[in-house]
C-alpha cells in the first residue's frame, strides 16, 4: 500500500461500484483498499480476478469462504482502513451506512439514488467543485441530473439561462437488471410534475428555473433527454454546438447516429470498457434555435456518466486538487474520456 495515496473503499460493487473501483484504480493519487460484496456472485468473482481485496458483512464471511473466496475482513474493517468511502449500495440503502461512517470518522460519497438530505453538498465537477473542497460528506447526483448540469452550466455561464424544460425518457432497467421493467409500455414516472431531476439540478445551481418530466421506456441502453431552454442572450445553433464541443464531458454525436443503440455500438467500436459512454452524447444535428429558444436531444449512459464525477469528488474532498478543471483533465486523461 502506497501511504502517499488516498485510501479509497468502495462499499457496494454493482453497476456503479465496479466502475468507480476501476476508475479510481487508474489514478496516481488514490488507490482502492477494498470493495464490499454481500453475495458471492459473478461480480465478486471478477473483483477477485482483478485483485481487489473483498470485504463482506461479518455474518457473510463464512459463506464466502465456503465458495472459495479469500476475504480480507468485514465491511467495518474496510471502513476503518479507508480515508474515504464511496457508497455505491442500492438507492435508499446507503443512508443506513451513514452512522458507521460517522462512527469511524471517514469521509463519504453517496450516489444520486439517495435523498439530497444525506449530505450537505450535491456535487458536479464543473458547476460546484469548490463547494466540496475538504468536505466530509458529498452526494454525487444521479446520472440524469449530472447530464443536465453538464449542459446547463456552460449555457448559463455564456448566455444566461431564463428557463429550462426537459422531458426525460428513462431506460426501464440496466442491461444486467432482470427484475425491472416495463416490457411493453411507456410508464409515467412520476405521473405528477416535476420529476426529481429538476429539483436536483437546483441543489447544485439554485438559481436555475427548471421544470422536468420523466417516463420509463422498455429499453436498457441509455436515457434520452428532450431539452428546451430559454436563454437570456441571443445565440445561434452553431454557437451552441461550438460551445458544447469545448466542454470536457460532452461529446457531439453525428456521422449518421440517430439512436441510443447506435451510440452503444459506437462505444463498442471505440473499445470503451463495458462500452461506457462517460460523456453526455448530444445529437449534433438536433441542436437548433427557434423563435429565440434552444432545442436539442442528448443521450445519457446511465451506467457510466457519474463515474468521473465520483473521482473528482474524491479529489476535492481530500484536497488533492483545488482547481476543478485540472482535476477534470486528470480524470479524463486517465480514463480515456474524450477519445
Amino acid at each position: 500500500m502506497d501511504m502517499s495515496k488516498v485510501k479509497v473503499a468502495i462499499n457496494g460493487y454493482g453497476t456503479i461500484g465496479k466502475r468507480v473501483a476501476d476508475a479510481v484504480a487508474l489514478q496516481d493519487d488514490m488507490e482502492i483498499i477494498g470493495i464490499s460484496k454481500t453475495r458471492p456472485n459473478f461480480e465478486a468473482k471478477t473483483a477477485a480476478m482483478k485483485g481487489y481485496d473483498i470485504y463482506t458483512p461479518a455474518d457473510k464471511i463464512d459463506s464466502f469462504k465456503k465458495d472459495g473466496y479469500t476475504i480480507a475482513g468485514s465491511v467495518e474493517d474496510m471502513i476503518k482502513a479507508a480515508d474515504i468511502v464511496v457508497d455505491c449500495t442500492p438507492g435508499k440503502v446507503g443512508v443506513s451506512n451513514k452512522a458507521l461512517y460517522e462512527k469511524e470518522g471517514v469521509k463519504a460519497i453517496w450516489q444520486g439514488g439517495e435523498s439530497k438530505d444525506i449530505a450537505p453538498i450535491s456535487f458536479n465537477s464543473e458547476a460546484n467543485y469548490a463547494d466540496a473542497l475538504g468536505a466530509d460528506y458529498v452526494r454525487v447526483v444521479s446520472c440524469n441530473t449530472t447530464g443536465l448540469c453538464r449542459v446547463i452550466y456552460p449555457l448559463d455561464q455564456k448566455y444566461g439561462v431564463e428557463k429550462v424544460r426537459v422531458t426525460i425518457v428513462r431506460r426501464g432497467g440496466d442491461p444486467g437488471d432482470i427484475k425491472s421493467g416495463p416490457i411493453d409500455a411507456l410508464v409515467l414516472d412520476p405521473i405528477k410534475l416535476p420529476s426529481h431531476h429538476g429539483p436536483d439540478v437546483k441543489t447544485i445551481m439554485p438559481h436555475i428555473n427548471i421544470t422536468s418530466a420523466a417516463m420509463k421506456a422498455p429499453t436498457s441502453f441509455m436515457h434520452l433527454h428532450v431539452l428546451n431552454i430559454q436563454l437570456k442572450n441571443e445565440c445561434t445553433a452553431d454557437e451552441v454546438k461550438n460551445l458544447f464541443a469545448t466542454r470536457p464531458r460532452i461529446q457531439m454525436i453525428a456521422d449518421g447516429i440517430s439512436a441510443t443503440a447506435q451510440i452503444i455500438e459506437y462505444g463498442r467500436d471505440l473499445g470503451r470498457p463495458r462500452n461506457d459512454m462517460w460523456e453526455n452524447c448530444v445529437f449534433k444535428e438536433s441542436v437548433s434555435v427557434d423563435d429565440g429558444e434552444l432545442y436539442f436531444f442528448q443521450a445519457i449512459h446511465q451506467e457510466s456518466d457519474v463515474i468521473p464525477e465520483n473521482v473528482d469528488a474524491i479529489r476535492a474532498m481530500m484536497s488533492l486538487e483545488k482547481d476543478n478543471l485540472k482535476s477534470i483533465e486528470k480524470t479524463n486523461k486517465s480514463m480515456g474520456i474524450g477519445i
